[in-house]
């Protein structure tokens, strides 16, 4: 199936595959919501069949995303598009600890391969803690980053898968080479399967073999169950002892000889480190808690051949049968495997204490399951409530009374009180469109939910506003769900930065960047740069709204320009002439006369320039029968010219000299 481009739940945009696995096809994708990448696991079409499987593995998958640990990879989401089921992960990039291991084609260094143990114990420690167990560790399932960061991927996924009635058997035959001996003969398997795992995947790093291999996987089952390892620092002398016992102690058949809890078998780890060749790991044989029942290995072992021989003709025929139906060898000995480990657990419990019984860990197991486990071993089941748990699916147990210990023996006949989960409470989303953020809070948590925000700019919603959700208002879904809510930030607002002094580009490039409207207005200051920015209408510093006009004034000096300018004088006069009498003498006669003469005027011709200076280009007395007086005049742009005649306006003109070079007043 090409599901490269598809949207998944409407966020998730699958980019291209990037790998397959036993359950699921690994794509990169892109979340559109949180704008990044993620890994998507998509499930294969045979688990989705399969209805138990997909109530388990939705909560299983859920319970691993509220872990939260550098070395175990982040489940961000898991849902349903269509037919498909998938989950979404942390995007890490590395190779599996299972790449590396076949590329070195052989044993790895050992403080390399102790460091990379230490960080999956950490992250067993937390799962653990969280009362999450992995039961699938495996070099497949651990991702080694580019830094030398160890991540563990698919917790709470494999224990969906064992407790599915119609996959647990392929998936058994996929893990079989890391599985405990519990697991393999399909009995319980706790925290203590996980570290015997571990100690498999030392034994791989360090010895570049697993443990145990055979042709089929029932064999490789059956060394789990039966036969001890060739000691590592037999196959590589390298590995301090140290190391060697804490892998041998790791895998110890008997989960009373085993560590623990990942807590201790980090201790030990951690000081193999700084102490290589110490001597303190103990792996010492467990001593049984009944010294008084003495047990004779002999009549048991004489029991067992009593039986064998007692079974033998029909076992034989049995045996022929399979070996010619191949495909049912593999399943009829798993079932084989789990019914002689129950058979000899229950005739062991007798034979030491005919009254008494181990009691069994009923939390996580189906009623009907837990009901047939406590009537073979002569115990009772009562419920005595059911109650809505996000943890366990419906009909699974959440707790037991009395509560599951180690080797805790109870009496035949003794009633267990258990409390069955309900499943996930439904919860109807509220409608949140136009509330405030804090009364969307409020609605959400009311109704068990949890909340998303993801803050987003509007021009029409304001501040601290929902504008819209995307889990649809009313919809039933899971108590707990996370809903994703789109809060306004109202209009994203900018910081003005001071423009002046800068050049006309260089201001509207600095706030058009901003998201600011830009408008031209011009001034002239000769004292200052051509086409530098001499202010602006929003003062620097102050915060406005994207979209916003500011107004810059740019200084756009002018050239300098010159004109002819013809004075019609006598127009200006109006024709009238004064005169004035002038006396001449007769040297002869002795005698004066008086002769009379044209008046002179004082014409006076002033220029004022656009910034209010002026300029006296003419100032001088002239015949006033003169028609035309010529005479320069230079500015910028427009002009005012006035003339003067003995101190007298006559006319004002304005003149631009961008437009004419010669003028004319009369």
């Amino acid at each position: 199936m090409d599901l490269e481009g598809r949207l998944l739940g409407n966020r998730y945009e699958i980019i291209k595959k990037i790998g397959n696995g036993g359950m699921a096809t690994v794509y990169k994708a892109k979340c559109h919501v949180l704008n990044r990448y993620v890994a998507v696991k998509i499930l294969r079409d045979e688990f989705t069949t399969d209805q138990e499987f997909i109530k388990r593995f939705e909560v299983e998958a859920q319970a691993a995303a509220s872990i939260i640990h550098p070395n175990i990879v982040s489940v961000y989401d898991v849902g349903k598009d269509g037919d498909l089921y998938y989950i979404v992960m942390e995007l890490v990039q590395g190779k599996t600890l299972k790449e590396i291991i076949v590329e070195e084609g052989g044993p790895l260094p050992w403080k390399w391969s102790v460091n990379i143990a230490i960080q999956i114990a950490s992250a067993l420690e937390v799962a653990h803690k969280n009362n999450i167990v992995h039961r699938d560790i495996k070099p497949h399932n651990i991702i080694i980053t580019e830094d030398g960061v160890a991540k563990v991927t698919d917790f709470g996924i494999a224990k969906a898968v064992s407790n599915s009635t119609i996959t647990a058997f392929g998936t058994t035959i996929g893990s079989v080479h890391y599985f405990s001996p519990e697991h393999a003969r399909g009995g319980y398997t706790d925290s203590k399967s996980d570290l015997y795992s571990l100690g498999v995947v030392m034994y791989e790093m360090l010895t570049g073999r697993v443990p145990f291999d055979a042709d089929t996987p029932v064999s490789v089952a059956l060394k789990h169950m039966q036969e001890e390892p060739i000691p590592p620092k037999s196959l590589n002398e390298k590995i301090p002892q140290s190391v060697n016992d804490i892998i041998l102690k790791a895998m110890r058949k008997d989960t009373n000889l085993r560590y623990q809890t990942a807590t201790l078998m980090l201790t030990d780890l951690k000081r193999a480190l700084k102490d290589p060749d110490g001597d303190f790991v103990d792996n010492k044989d467990y001593e049984d808690a009944m010294p008084t029942q003495k047990i004779s290995l002999k009549d048991i072992d004489e029991e067992a051949k009593k039986t064998e021989n007692r079974n033998k003709k029909k076992q034989n025929k049995f045996v022929n049968f399979i070996k010619n139906h191949r495909g049912l060898s593999i399943f009829i000995g798993l079932i084989l495997l789990f019914a002689i480990s129950l058979g000899g657990t229950i005739a062991y419990s007798k034979i030491t204490n005919p009254k008494e019984v181990l009691l069994p860990n009923l939390v996580g197991i189906s009623e009907d399951d837990a009901k047939k486990q406590l009537e073979d071993l002569g115990l009772k089941l009562e419920v005595s409530s059911e109650e809505f748990n996000s943890d366990y699916a419906e009909g699974y147990i959440i707790s037991q009374d009395p509560l599951y210990s180690d080797n805790y023996n109870i009496k035949m006949g003794t009633t267990i009180k258990v409390v069955v989960s309900k499943g996930i409470e439904e919860s109807t989303v509220p409608d949140l469109k136009g509330k405030s953020q804090e009364d969307a809070i409020k609605l959400l948590e009311d109704a068990n939910l949890k909340y998303q925000i993801v803050e987003e700019e509007s021009k029409k919603i304001e501040a601290g506003y929902v504008i819209s959700q995307e889990t649809d208002a009313n919809k039933k879904v899971n108590a707990g769900d996370t809903v994703i809510i789109h809060v306004s930030t109202g209009v994203k607002k900018s910081s003005v930065p001071s423009v002046i002094g800068k050049s006309e580009d260089e201001a509207k490039k600095a706030l058009t960047d901003l998201g600011l409207k830009v408008t031209v207005a011009n001034d002239e200051d000769s004292s200052k740069e051509n086409g530098v920015v001499l202010k602006q209408s929003v003062d620097a510093g102050k915060e406005v709204e994207q979209g916003s006009s500011i107004t810059i004034t740019v200084n756009k000096l002018t050239e300098t320009k010159s004109a002819n300018l013809t004075v019609n004088v006598k127009s200006l006069l109006g024709g009238k002439v004064e005169y004035e009498s002038t006396n001449t003498t007769n040297t002869s006669n002795e005698t004066s006369s008086s002769k009379p003469t044209v008046k002179d005027v004082k014409l006076r011709i002033v220029v004022i320039n656009s910034d209010k200076s002026e300029d006296t280009v003419y100032n001088e007395k002239i015949d006033p029968t003169t028609t035309n007086l010529y005479q320069s005049i230079s500015g910028k742009g427009t002009v005012q010219v006035k003339v003067y005649i003995d101190d007298v306006l006559k006319s004002t003109k304005d003149v631009n000299l961008n437009n004419t070079d010669k003028v004319t007043i009369e």
